[in-house]
């Protein structure tokens, strides 16, 4: 091993490291936080004994003091850092993907109009039960939302076959999410106070209503696609060095388009449909893993970016939740608040790199 390649394995495995303690902090960090604050070694006793606090519990031996923070733990906090946790690092890895494909880190996962097809979906099915049922189940909800990005994906892979330029792929995504959001407000002018409230609401993303159902159909989901993404590292990293680099080693290049694109946009559905649109964690967390990593290899950046956006998620979601306490903000905002800044920079330092 040369000094360059012992001094990236180095500074890879500190990265991993650094961002592995960030996570256990935010985790614990986002349990302990709240308007009832529980020691740090009352959380791992719960989440290390629970079964044995459980039998407690049922068998009236535990302390009132015990009984309340398990169940803030169990029924409120620890699922939502959880699906905080799995749906940004879906949503993450997602933006590394579309930013593979289209050969640009400004690329992102609702480039495609992913969300806006979500969006427009639920708006039908939410106006459309409306008249019928008192509130529309999230079971549909969720149907709805997965289903409207799924199609717009197919959408978007009909034309991956027939263009060849990434740059008119892009703008075909950007007029179809303009599409979708037109229909959805052209829509909303119909539809009852109440509904505009939900769908507004949703739109701005959120990891507060999740269930632990939710939780593991998105782990069900997004955890062997992202393993799927990994077992990729190789052919990714063809890809990503030309196109005719890879034909070269055999790759079907248009075929491998189409399950890039397919694999972001089930990570990007996954997250639309559990949490509504959250902006710029896609775009803004994969340049800092390469920041950091001070590389662009797939089988680094790919966990690297799973793991950043979990965390970068999760901490996101704290600052929501507790920044304005009682008030809660929208994930989504405060994830907008940070990526941005973060997008006008590396936008600025591409244009002043001639080599970029």
């Amino acid at each position: 091993m040369t000094g360059s390649s012992r001094k990236s394995a180095l500074r890879a495995a500190a990265v991993f490291t650094v961002l592995t303690v960030l996570f256990v902090l935010a985790v614990v960090w986002n349990i302990n936080t709240g308007s009832v604050e529980i020691s740090v070694s009352q959380i791992w006793r719960i989440l290390l004994h629970r079964r044995e606090i459980q039998g407690e519990i049922d068998r009236g031996a535990a302390e009132e003091a015990l009984v309340s923070a398990y169940n803030i733990i169990w029924k409120l906090r620890l699922k939502r850092v959880l699906l905080a946790a799995v749906l940004g690092g879906a949503l993450s890895l997602s933006g590394f993907l579309l930013q593979t494909f289209f050969r640009n880190p400004i690329a992102g996962p609702f480039v495609l109009g992913i969300s806006s097809g979500a969006r427009m979906f639920l708006a039908v099915v939410t106006i459309a039960l409306s008249t019928r049922l008192a509130s529309v189940p999230v079971a549909v909800t969720v149907a709805a939302s997965f289903l409207g990005s799924m199609v717009t994906l197919l959408f978007a892979l009909a034309f991956s076959g027939r263009v060849r330029s990434m740059s008119t792929l892009l703008v075909v995504g950007i007029m179809v999410s303009y599409i979708c959001s037109a229909v959805t407000d052209f829509l909303i002018n119909f539809a009852a106070d109440a509904d505009i409230v939900n769908l507004t609401h949703w739109s701005m993303g959120a990891f507060s209503g999740g269930t632990w159902r939710d939780v593991g159909i998105s782990a069900l989901i997004v955890l062997p696609t992202a393993l799927t993404v990994f077992l990729l590292s190789k052919p990714i990293s063809a890809y990503a060095l030309g196109e005719g680099y890879a034909q070269s080693l055999g790759l079907n290049v248009r075929r491998f388009r189409v399950v890039l694109l397919l694999l972001s946009g089930v990570l990007s559905a996954c997250v639309t449909a559990f949490a509504g649109p959250i902006s710029f964690v896609g775009i803004a967390v994969p340049h800092i893993c390469r920041v950091t990593l001070r590389s662009s290899r797939p089988i680094l950046m790919i966990p690297a970016s799973f793991l950043c956006g979990a965390v970068f998620c999760t901490v996101c979601d704290l600052i929501a939740r507790t920044v304005f306490s009682p008030t809660e903000l929208s994930v989504g905002t405060v994830t907008s608040a940070i990526g941005a800044p973060i997008v006008i920079w590396l936008m600025i330092s591409r244009r002043r790199d001639p080599s970029e």
